[in-house]
This record gives structure tokens, C-alpha cells and sequence, in this order.
């Protein structure tokens, strides 16, 4: 039987062996485990096995888990879709935001995060493959976006997230995260100090991280396929 630790061993291999492809060192690339449906005994397998930053979707799931798993020091991701009457408990129990997609959202996250906690990273989600059912703004909106976000207090503005439509084809997958990449880079040419590309998934993290990935987001490659629901 494959385990969480053999699964995430093999997956830390895959991600050194990317990184040597593109000639970048594996420090640069922080594996992210997505638990999302996934009980908490399997975060505490993983967290066992290393592992320390985890993503979660789902605000009220995420809120148990955490409740349950007190007792470990663990980093918290939150990348699901977040509507308005879920911010204060995601700038309250989370150290990232990955899918910011309207100023809305960042205003409230920024109002609502506690002064005792350090600025709550954020990521800007953008719609690379014009996708009518994918979250993220619109690629020619991400620039004000951005710079809104980067004057908000009790915030700090890392970079961009995306999830490209998946494909087989890992060139067109390199052509998706090229467009982010290059996003980035023009933000920061335009004064803003992002360090962080959140993308690339069990699929397709080797293109990912050939156009930059700093952060990788992981399931199932972990934890295996989820059951249909």
C-alpha cells in the first residue's frame, strides 16, 4: 500500500528533478499540500512525514482541521474561491490568501486581520485561460488590482496565482504559466515587490516550475484521488 510519506518522497523528487531541468535550486519551490476533503488524521500524516504548509478550500472544513491539529506548527493556505461573509475567518486562522480576485475581497481581508498576526500574504488569482467557469480576474485587470492591493494596510502582497485550463499538451501548459510569469515580472519592473508564481498542480508542476513556480499546489499526488461525490 502507498503511503502519505512515500507519496510526498517521490513527489519531492519529482519537484528536485524539475528544478535541476530548470536550472533552479529546490529551495526555491515550496511544495504545498492540498487537504481539501481530506481528513485531518491525513494532515497529521503528512505534517509527520515534513510537510508544513497545507491548502484548504473550504472555510468551515478548514476551520475543524485546524481546531483538531492545534498541537503541530503548520502553515495555512487558503485557495479556494472566498466570497465576502467568509473573509474574517480566513484573515483570522490563515497566513496566505492565493485566491484574491477582487478589491472587495482584499479590503475586507485587510480590515478584518488581527493586529496581533503578521500581515496576511496575498496572492492575486488571474484567469490565464479565459475560462468561463474558473475564478481569477480578467489578465488586463490584474495590474490595478495588484497596485490596489499593494497600498492596503495589514496585508503584503506576495504575487499571482492561476489555474490554467488542464491540457496534455506541455507546451501549451508552459505558453499558460509563461503568460503569469511575464505578468509578474512587469509588476515588479513597475515597482511592486512580488517573489511568489502559485501555480502548477499534480499534472503539470515540472512546466510550472520551468516558468518560475515558487509555490507548487498538491493533492492528489499525495493523498490520491478523492472520492466522487
Amino acid at each position: 500500500m502507498i503511503t502519505i510519506p512515500a507519496n510526498l518522497q517521490a513527489l519531492n523528487m519529482r519537484i528536485a528533478a524539475a528544478c535541476a531541468a530548470a536550472r533552479r535550486a529546490p529551495a526555491t519551490v515550496t511544495l504545498l499540500a492540498v487537504t481539501k476533503t481530506w481528513p485531518a488524521s491525513a494532515v497529521r500524516a503528512a505534517a509527520e512525514a515534513g510537510q508544513r504548509a497545507f491548502g484548504e478550500s473550504y472555510v468551515q472544513e478548514a476551520l475543524a482541521k485546524q481546531a483538531e491539529l492545534a498541537d503541530l506548527a503548520l502553515e495555512w493556505h487558503f485557495i479556494g474561491p472566498l466570497q465576502s461573509n467568509k473573509t474574517r475567518p480566513v484573515a483570522e486562522h490563515f497566513a496566505w490568501v492565493h485566491s484574491v480576485e477582487r478589491l472587495k475581497i482584499a479590503e475586507r481581508l485587510s480590515d478584518q486581520r488581527p493586529a496581533h498576526l503578521p500581515p496576511l500574504n496575498v496572492c492575486v488569482q488571474v484567469n490565464v485561460s479565459g475560462e468561463s467557469s474558473k475564478s481569477g480576474c480578467a489578465p488586463a485587470a490584474a495590474a490595478p488590482l495588484c497596485q490596489a492591493i499593494a497600498a492596503l494596510p495589514r496585508l503584503r502582497l506576495r504575487g499571482l496565482m492561476a489555474i490554467p485550463e488542464p491540457t496534455e499538451d506541455a507546451n501549451l501548459a508552459r505558453l499558460r504559466f509563461a503568460v503569469l510569469r511575464e505578468m509578474k515580472e512587469t509588476l515588479v519592473a513597475e515597482g511592486l515587490a512580488l517573489d511568489t508564481l502559485s501555480m502548477g498542480m499534480s499534472h503539470d508542476l515540472e512546466a510550472a516550475i520551468m516558468e518560475g513556480a515558487t509555490i507548487v499546489r498538491v493533492g492528489t499526488a499525495i493523498f490520491g484521488e478523492r472520492s466522487a461525490t
